[in-house]
């Protein structure tokens, strides 16, 4: 038995959620993974997964993914129900929207991982809190860590993938969101005396391309000129990623993982403080009757809509199907400037579709406001993510 092998029987004793991640370093590529099937779990049409409208205890929901990577990165879920362990615990609905880069594992990690750390903490505190919701950031990016420790020699290439990690918590007439990267939590709020809702961000975006992001980071790291480098007109975290923040890419985290066997375009070279940072930004918004919906969605959305536009979308149609259109839209906008149909842009496959568009993830939470004022309904717990039944290839 060699050591791979070794491995495999040591990871599928143990039974844990280690085993869905680091199986792909060698495990023979699998298409078509279809766990669930039906309206449950959503539908599938093409690289399209849809939720079209959904449950949670504090109104309605509608969710939308579309492929545009050969493996499909962005991961997404929501938990509606108890948020901890415990019956007197509290309770609401979690969504979760992970946009990995270099691959799916720490994507899909998180998406198994983070809310059974957060319902810990939370019921080690018996409340939801910001202090909660970071420890489960924190654990989860450790216990990640330990992974890529585990597989360095054999699947190096772990050290070199991410996730973006975007959290929001509705819960006892707050919602907390917590974000670490660059996608966005966008409110819709109806203004008195005006036609239409107005845009709120509720996300700190932690991208190179912000002049605050550079700043924080050479603030940081006052000793490294190269913190951040203009390569093709895109500013870059060491000319390589950029987020400034994330769970995994742990060649930017422990030097000990940015050395050979890595490959060299990743090696930055020695570093004694970690480059990229797991914290996530936290911002604590109290709901209100006029608060209409949350927009939740990786950056591949927000880099063909607005804060704006989208908020309009989801004002003027029905709910039902809302999330779908978002992620349409989306993609009229990338062909058209590609200068090419919606028709046609449909029918290329993924990898090539991610040199027109990136994978998309969106999540609409609608905001019941007799709900939001008199607090949650204790209804039966749902739980769906996104994208089941897309095709998925693993590495081989």
């Amino acid at each position: 038995m060699n050591i791979v092998d070794d491995l495999y029987v040591k990871f599928m004793l143990s039974g844990n959620n280690y085993m869905n991640m680091v199986k792909p370093c060698w495990k023979p590529s699998v298409e078509g993974d279809v766990r669930k099937t039906g309206d449950q779990s959503g539908r599938t049409d093409g690289l399209l997964w849809y939720k079209d409208l959904g449950s949670h205890v504090s109104g309605e929901f509608s969710m939308a993914v579309i492929q545009a990577n050969n493996l499909l990165e962005d991961q997404s879920q929501v938990e509606s129900g108890p948020l901890s362990s415990m019956n007197s615990g509290p309770y609401g609905t979690f969504i979760g929207v992970y946009d990995g880069h270099g691959g799916p594992e720490t994507s899909r990690f998180v998406n198994e991982n983070l809310f059974p750390n957060l319902k810990k903490f939370a019921s080690e505190d018996q409340e939801m809190s910001a202090s909660v919701i970071k420890r489960a950031f924190l654990a989860t990016e450790e216990e990640f860590l330990s992974v890529v420790k585990e597989q360095w020699r054999i699947c190096p290439q772990i050290a070199s993938v991410g996730t973006c990690c975007l959290v929001g918590v509705i819960s006892n007439g707050l919602v907390y969101v917590a974000n670490a990267g660059d996608s966005r939590v966008v409110l819709g709020r109806a203004e008195r005396g005006v036609r239409g809702v107005s845009a709120i961000q509720l996300s700190t975006e932690h991208n190179a391309s912000f002049a605050s992001v550079r700043d924080e980071l050479r603030s940081l790291h006052p000793d490294d000129p190269k913190i951040v480098v203009l390569k093709h007109n895109v500013w870059r975290v060491k000319g390589i990623i950029q987020v400034s923040r994330s769970i995994g890419d742990a060649y930017l985290k422990k030097s000990e993982f940015n050395r050979e066997p890595l490959l060299a375009k990743f090696r930055v070279g020695p570093f004694s403080k970690q480059i990229l940072i797991p914290e996530p930004s936290i911002f604590i918004h109290k709901l209100n009757p006029r608060d209409q919906f949350l927009i939740f969605a990786s950056d591949g959305l927000w880099e063909h809509l607005s804060n704006e536009e989208a908020v309009d979308i989801v004002h003027s149609y029905p709910r039902s199907g809302i999330a779908r259109r978002l992620v349409k839209t989306a993609l009229q906008i990338a062909a058209k400037k590609r200068e090419m149909r919606y028709s046609d842009l449909k029918k290329i496959d993924r990898g090539v579709r991610r040199h027109f568009h990136d994978d998309i993830t969106v999540v609409v939470m609608f905001l019941d406001p007799p709900l939001t004022n008199r607090g949650p309904v204790r209804s039966l717990p749902f739980s769906i993510k996104g994208g089941q039944g897309l095709p998925r290839t693993n590495r081989s």
